[in-house]
């Protein structure tokens, strides 16, 4: 009783965003939002293995705590994070998770969980193990610092110029460190971080694969990563 008082007398109710994550259709979706795009409420029924009905109830209840919005267009509806804070708390809470062995009900699916970890949209960065190669490639040829704090390095914002990677002028931080909750490692975030994952998407070195927030890494990817960090990737193109 004295704890529930404390809380009242705080005046934040983290009770009530626990609330919302603490069923598992609601944590799927926010899973699944992790890639940064919005989704249909149809898209995502079918990926919770949900009915229709069962999955707008449990989208307003995310769009009315404030952990999504919503757009409409036309007949669609349209749902996403509502902004970055939601993205680091689902990626926070996904990394303190416990890991539980799934089985894969297809050869589909195995698949599908393989690309996942090997390489996937994390907002609008790269994440999996290709993108612990990247950052571990930029350290190593010092393009960025990594410890004690994340950084660009002269040499880095020459070898970004090289490449044609442009780092559009925000307030965001140039780099930062992202725990990447499938490796337990961190990997590139921050605006450099956006940079190369659209830089990477738009000269085609990395595809999407379906319409899951899983990338593949191409055969021209595999080129141009070789030629510009020395890099080989030992997972099979899908």
């Amino acid at each position: 009783m004295d704890d529930q008082r404390a809380a009242r007398d705080v005046g934040v109710d983290l009770a009530a965003v626990a609330r919302l994550l603490a069923d598992g259709t609601r944590a799927a979706f926010c899973l699944a939002l992790l890639d940064g795009r919005a989704w249909t409420a149809t898209e995502l029924a079918r990926y919770g293995g949900v009915t229709q009905s069962t999955a707008t109830s449990h989208l307003n209840l995310l769009v009315d705590g404030g952990l999504l919005v919503e757009e409409r267009h036309g007949r669609h509806r349209y749902l996403r994070m509502a902004d970055r804070r939601v993205f680091e708390l689902i990626e926070g809470l996904a990394e303190l998770a416990p890991r539980r062995p799934v089985r894969p009900r297809s050869l589909t699916v195995a698949s599908r969980q393989e690309a996942l970890l090997t390489a996937r949209l994390c907002y609008d960065h790269l994440a999996g193990t290709v993108a612990l190669a990247v950052k571990d490639a930029l350290v190593e040829r010092g393009l960025l610092d990594w410890d004690p704090e994340p950084g660009l390095t002269d040499a880095g914002k020459a070898w970004l110029a090289e490449v044609g990677i442009a780092v559009p002028a925000s307030r965001r931080p140039s780099v930062r460190a992202c725990l990447d909750w499938t490796e337990r490692r961190t990997h590139l975030s921050g605006a450099v971080g956006g940079a190369l994952c659209s830089h990477m998407l738009a000269a085609g070195w990395v595809r999407r694969v379906g319409t899951t927030r899983a990338l593949a890494v191409t055969p021209d990817g595999r080129r141009a990563l070789h030629a510009h960090l020395g890099l080989t990737l030992d997972e099979p193109i899908r």
